[in-house]
């Protein structure tokens, strides 16, 4: 991957995330007024998990039929090894590893009293370490996509 697919790739990410707030947003004005909450503690867990679950349906949908809008308006497309569309299984299996880009930091939040600096310093190192391993290897694809034998590839 050149820089430039490199950038590409951030800058869906970047756009991807912009998406995800408002979908987010979405989903915890539904959230409150379905469970009648005045605080953003309430049923926090119960939150945390409907988003979990959200955002793992607005993944899986958009990658089994190829691309999300983020990856449609930078023309990067998800492919399975011989270049076809990826069913929904290994969609949700890939939304599950692709949480390796958060999961370490926030394991170690878990375990650890890092305080709010040293997590995002940790979480920031830990996806400049993640980039930096697809970069690196020869098939410049990430990890979560290795093992699962998708590929993200230009559409240009």
């Amino acid at each position: 991957m050149t820089p430039a697919g490199l950038f590409k790739r951030m800058a869906a990410w970047i756009y991807e995330g912009l998406l995800l707030f408002a979908v987010c947003a979405l989903t915890g004005v539904v959230f409150s007024i379905a469970t009648n909450s005045r605080n953003a503690l309430t049923h926090h867990v119960l939150l945390s998990t409907t988003l979990f679950v959200v955002i793992g349906i607005y993944f899986t949908w958009f990658w089994s039929k190829g691309q999300t809008l983020a990856m449609k308006t930078w023309r990067i497309k998800l492919t399975n090894a011989s270049g076809g569309l990826i069913s929904i299984k290994l969609a949700v299996a890939r939304y599950l590893l692709a949480w390796l880009w958060f999961a370490p930091p926030l394991i170690a939040l878990a375990f650890t009293e890092l305080n709010n600096q040293r997590l995002y310093s940790t979480l920031v190192g830990w996806i400049a370490l993640y980039i930096l391993l697809a970069w690196l290897h020869p098939s410049k694809q990430f990890v979560h996509d290795r093992l699962l034998g998708t590929k993200l590839v230009s559409t240009l």
